[in-house]
């Protein structure tokens, strides 16, 4: 067991960690004490399911859509500017992966998006 000193919002508390060389999670009985309550349940969206032999265009960082550079049905080379997906104060040009035809917009200029999220279905 290491001991540490951690303070929290002005705070100072004492923490007794256990160092555990196995790869197996700890079971929950061992580690802490399980509340009664039961966990609240947070349903996930669901992504959005390509067009069939489609490929998703995902959001690489979170941000907000500046500029859509394309329309649905518009036909791209790899490399083309899709959008314009603003982060951290930085404009971040989002590229086409491939050549293709845009099936579907999943976002509308000025949406907020998060790592992951759709932003277009080629084909």
């Amino acid at each position: 067991m290491k001991q540490y000193k951690i303070t929290v919002n002005g705070k100072t508390y004492d923490v007794a960690v256990e160092e555990v060389a196995s790869a197996a999670p700890a079971s929950p009985a061992a580690s802490a004490p399980v509340s009664s309550a039961p966990a609240p349940v947070v349903a996930a969206p669901a992504p959005a399911a390509p067009a069939a032999g489609g490929e998703t265009v995902k959001a690489p960082i979170p941000g907000t859509i500046l500029e859509l550079k394309v329309n649905k049905g518009a036909a791209v080379k790899a490399g083309d500017t899709l959008c314009i997906l603003e982060a951290m104060k930085m404009e971040n040009d989002i590229a086409a992966p491939r050549d293709g035809v845009i099936a579907d917009v999943c976002v509308t200029k000025g949406a907020s998006v998060n790592t992951g999220d759709a932003l277009f279905i080629l084909e």
